[in-house]
């Protein structure tokens, strides 16, 4: 690992729940913004070394490791449980599969959170307070010392709350009530698919949803494609800006790819449309002022002033060697 390097961790995906209050639906694969939710997961936990989903396994968006407790529907701390056993980190993410809108930030931040500091987990808490344990990041130490304490009681772990995990823990609260917000029901699934279409919202939403069905992993400077958009379409023509911003992603592309190659891709088409524009508006202005005016800004061609200039200069030449009034004159 080099000294800007973040130590390695892994994450813990628990997606197997009966979704008793969405009527036994299929819960990590509703859909909000167009992605799955258990897909939405899975991208904000992107930079783990290795992610469990705990579930029967399924098709998603990127690669992950799965497995099942024993028996199945034994219950989160179960689940956890038999996810850990697949990891090897220092640290782990522990994550449900209901999280319309945690993002990677969040997750940095507990990691963060939790490196800087001495707690053993950290967790956020929603908008009423309340300890958010699935959206969490632990020292998987503590999380095995406590699972094995829990595991020597006569009923084991199935059927144990997460609180009764959490409470042998000594945690770090960071409030969140977005990145905290889960679906348990219908109105939270109508509810996140309605923040998601907020005009503050629906283009980072839109933007991660394509790049996630596209499988693209790279970082989108919107205001610059957007801008770059702008001036194709009002200087040139209006179709002309999905068709600019589709030549600059394909020649990043073809450059290596990347946020530089994107950026520079982006400058060249817009000094492009800079200049066509101002073209076109040279032209519309020589147009509006009249055929004289056109013809003073002809390449090759001198205006009248200059013309009578440079006849006067001659003459003058001409008659510096003719008695005019040069040097050697009298």
């Amino acid at each position: 690992m080099t000294p800007n390097e973040s130590p390695a961790h892994d994450a813990v995906v628990l997606a197997g729940g009966g979704a008793r209050r969405l009527g036994g639906a299929d819960k990590p694969g509703v859909r909000v913004g167009g992605r799955a939710l258990l897909d939405r997961v899975l991208a904000a936990c992107a930079g783990a070394r290795t992610t469990v989903v705990v579930a029967e396994p399924r098709p998603t968006a990127r690669p992950v490791r799965w497995a099942r407790e024993d028996p199945p529907g034994g219950g989160p701390v179960a689940a956890l449980d038999a996810g850990l056993r697949r990891t090897a980190a220092d640290d782990v993410l522990v994550l449900s599969a209901d999280l319309p809108f945690l993002a990677a930030d969040t997750v940095r931040r507990l990691l963060s959170t939790l490196r800087t500091g001495r707690a053993e987990g950290v967790l956020l808490t929603d908008a009423d307070g309340r300890d958010q344990p699935l959206v969490a990041a632990y020292r998987s130490a503590a999380l095995r010392r406590e699972l094995a304490a829990l595991a020597a009681d006569p009923g084991g772990l199935t059927g144990l709350p997460l609180r009764r995990l959490t409470a042998g823990l000594d945690l770090t609260r960071v409030p969140d009530p977005v990145a905290s917000f889960d679906c348990d029901t219908w109105d939270d699934i109508a509810a996140a698919r309605a923040r998601i279409r907020e005009h503050g919202h629906v283009l980072d939403e839109w933007i991660s949803a394509v790049k996630d069905e596209l499988g693209i992993d790279l970082d989108v400077d919107t205001g610059v494609l957007l801008d770059l958009a702008r001036d194709a379409a009002h200087g040139v023509a209006r179709p002309a800006a999905p068709l600019t911003t589709f030549l600059v992603g394909y020649a990043a592309a073809r450059a290596g790819g990347g946020p530089d190659a994107m950026a520079d891709a982006a400058r060249k088409a817009a000094a492009l449309a800079s200049r066509w524009a101002e073209e076109a508006q040279r032209e519309e202005a020589e147009q509006a002022a009249g055929p004289q005016a056109a013809a003073q800004h002809k390449p090759g061609q001198e205006q009248p002033g200059q013309e009578r200039t440079g006849q006067e200069k001659t003459a003058r030449e001409n008659g510096a060697g003719s008695g005019g009034s040069g040097p050697d004159a009298g």
